[in-house]
């Protein structure tokens, strides 16, 4: 059985079909699934997806790439984390410098404060990261290593930059995700990178609806395919399917403290 580490079912995208999209995951043989807070607005509808179907889990927090939102408070992220016993992690959290444009290094510092608190209630409620990162790795790793995070832990989402990069989070304990970018053609180097990540440290992922993989390329994204994200990187690093299925999945439940024998 294989399990989608990172979604976002709460979307509009999947608020009409959403028992379809259920049903084809239990056809795919993906037996569980985290559903990602983006923000504070929506995150009860994430919660309530979590708190309705025993298959389904939740995190709380705020998209380093939402700016005009409600800023979450420490105190917020901790009590909400420790309330509900179906959220199992913090975030998704983290740096995104992709669309900082003309603005200056400075300007950025709204993430960067955002980041801070999200890893300080990780570390207080316990309940592992959820790293997003993008054109901001070093940034990312400098500010984890100044905040202790190798206390807690977690998981760098939708995985695209270097080993490197890789090799020093797995350092501080995070796992490596790769999502269905890893199937496209254009991403050799990404390829490369998750040939040398270790089974024991790797999870898989869909961010459905966003990047649907191969063959399934331009369409809406969903759970169930991160089967294919998963035969995708069995074939790459040449171990049996079952072998990677089991060991993302053991994976799952280990970074996200998740007891085996209520599943």
């Amino acid at each position: 059985m294989f399990i989608d580490s990172h979604c976002h079912l709460d979307f509009p995208e999947f608020q009409t079909r959403l028992p379809e999209v259920l049903a084809n995951m239990q056809s795919a043989k993906v037996s569980h699934a985290l559903c990602v807070s983006v923000d504070l607005p929506d995150f009860p509808n994430v919660l309530k997806l979590a708190q309705d179907h025993p298959h389904l889990y939740a995190s709380v927090g705020v998209h380093p790439d939402y700016e005009d939102t409600p800023e979450p408070s420490l105190e917020f992220l901790v009590d909400t984390a420790l309330k509900h016993s179906k959220i199992v992690a913090i975030g998704e959290t983290g740096l995104d410098y992709y669309r900082m444009g003309e603005r200056s290094y400075e300007s950025m510092e709204w993430q960067r404060d955002r980041f801070r608190t999200h890893i300080r209630a990780s570390i207080a409620s316990k309940k592992p990261l959820i790293i997003h990162t993008r054109s901001a790795s070093e940034d990312t790793i400098k500010i984890l290593k100044e905040e202790g995070a190798q206390r807690i832990g977690g998981v760098m989402h939708c995985f695209t930059e270097s080993y490197e990069v890789a090799k020093a989070a797995m350092e501080m304990g995070f796992y490596i995700s790769f999502s269905g970018i890893v199937t496209f053609k254009s991403a050799k180097d990404l390829q490369e990178t998750c040939k040398q990540v270790p089974l024991e440290r790797m999870l898989i992922e869909t961010d459905s609806p966003y990047l649907a993989p191969i063959p399934y390329r331009g369409k809406t994204n969903e759970p169930a395919w991160v089967s294919k994200v998963g035969e995708f990187i069995a074939d790459l690093k040449g171990v049996p399917i079952e072998v990677l299925a089991n060991q993302t999945s053991n994976n799952f439940y280990d970074c996200f403290q998740i007891d085996r024998a209520y599943l």
